[in-house]
């Protein structure tokens, strides 16, 4: 089943699109990494989903349904992110009780181990709590919610290494044991791909890639050697990252399609190749321009 389905989807704030024409579709019982960099359009993105936003042109629906103010989307969805605010008129345990009776699939053992084990204490308040603190207490109600869709926006923001590996950890385990559809947004690719299932990459609003995770670590080859060799090795095809190491060095990045016999000529050719990170692979091709960082510093 699907369970959110996009065709074309646009959201405009004046002259800037936030997303540009998105589609793609992601079905249940999975976990899928949203990643892109800062800006990329991935909050606004989830916010659509979750039926916060109103997209401005192109078609989003959720379990069949529009989202926007949709009661059904509401109930079976929850969106955490690292704004979510509480009311301070309740105490974090009073937070708990109060979303036990609104969730339906509420799991309030587990909500309780994690509040011990994370240390919280029951009289505690949301808002006097620091940034990693409440980033860790929301991970708490998105896990224990066990919504069908499950919304994690940049979860871990504030949290310090070991909380973030506990949070992976429990999320892993917490989906084994009740699958459902999880969306986890990161800049970090390397921290959460053991996690992932697929991941949907996107830029400038755009869709990059929508991949599941074997296929990305697959989909590029990395090629070095004279800068010669490697440029007439690759012809005509346009490289996905070049960078060039002085000496008459050249390493390239290219889509792994030339098969045992091309990467052989290669090696003749003296050029070595290597795999190619699913974090390098999403770096490069969410990239601002065309060359990288070091472009900047070349002098006409």
């Amino acid at each position: 089943m699907n369970v959110v389905e996009c065709t074309g989807l646009t959201k405009q704030y004046g002259l800037h699109k936030a997303l540009d024409e998105l589609t793609f579709t992601l079905t249940e019982n999975k976990i899928t990494g949203l990643i892109g960099r800062n800006g990329a359009g991935k909050t606004t993105l989830l916010k659509i989903i979750a039926g916060f936003l109103r997209n401005s042109s192109g078609e989003v629906r959720v379990f069949s349904e529009v989202p926007f103010n949709h009661l059904k989307v509401s109930a079976n969805t929850i969106f955490i992110d690292n704004e979510m605010s509480f009311s301070n008129g309740l105490t974090l345990w009073e937070l708990l009780e109060t979303a036990g009776r609104f969730y339906p699939n509420w799991n309030g053992e587990l909500a309780e181990r994690l509040f011990s084990y994370f240390s919280f204490k029951k009289d505690q308040y949301h808002g006097n709590l620091s940034k990693g603190m409440r980033s860790t207490f929301n991970m708490i109600i998105g896990l224990s919610a066990r919504c069908p869709l499950t919304i994690f926006d940049e979860p871990t923001s504030g949290m310090d290494a070991a909380t973030r590996k506990d949070f992976y950890r429990a999320l892993l385990k917490e989906y084994i044991a009740y699958p459902r559809t999880i969306i986890l947004s990161s800049h970090l690719l390397t921290e959460v791909e053991d996690l992932l299932e697929e991941v949907l990459l996107i830029k400038s609003g755009k869709k990059c890639l929508h991949l599941g995770i074997e296929e990305l670590k697959e989909y590029a080859i990395g090629v070095r050697g004279k800068t010669d060799a490697v440029h007439n090795w690759m012809g005509d095809i346009e490289p996905i990252h070049t960078q060039d190491f002085g000496s008459g060095l050249t390493y390239a990045v290219l889509k792994n399609d030339y098969g045992v016999t091309g990467l052989q000529e290669g090696k003749e050719h003296g050029l070595e190749f290597s795999p190619v990170s699913a974090e390098d692979l999403c770096t490069y091709l969410t990239r601002p321009s065309k060359g990288g960082i070091d472009d900047v510093f070349i002098r006409g």
